[in-house]
């Protein structure tokens, strides 16, 4: 399967398969699960989260995406429009890849309210430029 990009303002309600949405404006993107089960998969964009890739071959996201909590469990890479089957986890790696998702988040958000004020300025200004 292949994925293209569509930039939208606001996720449509119908996604179509093969199409990675991204907002932007709202900083997150969405799709249905390359495995075909239907299910729409929406990734929040940002620092701690995931980050999109526009390339002449098609969008990458990354890092994998894990749909834990979906019956069909497919775990994959979106790499220039490609996907790339991972292995499945199991429960313990699953608890585990939450786990650093939280430790991810709180060091990036303690570096951030404890940077001068200077260097939040920058980091923001750094924000816009995507």
């Amino acid at each position: 399967m292949r994925f293209r990009l569509e930039r939208v303002r606001a996720m449509p309600a119908q996604l179509q398969p093969g199409v990675l949405y991204v907002s932007e404006e709202f900083d997150t993107a969405a799709h249905l699960c390359a495995c075909g089960c239907g299910s729409k998969v929406r990734t929040p964009l940002g620092a701690t989260e995931w980050t999109f890739a526009d390339h002449p071959d098609g969008p990458s996201l990354d890092p994998s995406v894990g749909n834990w909590q979906r019956p069909c469990q497919a775990h994959y890479w979106i790499d220039r429009g490609t996907v790339e089957w991972s292995a499945q986890w199991t429960p313990q790696q699953i608890e585990a890849g939450r786990a650093a998702e939280v430790r991810r988040r709180d060091v990036y958000y303690t570096a951030l309210v404890r940077a001068p004020w200077w260097q939040r300025l920058w980091n923001f200004l750094g924000s816009l430029r995507r």
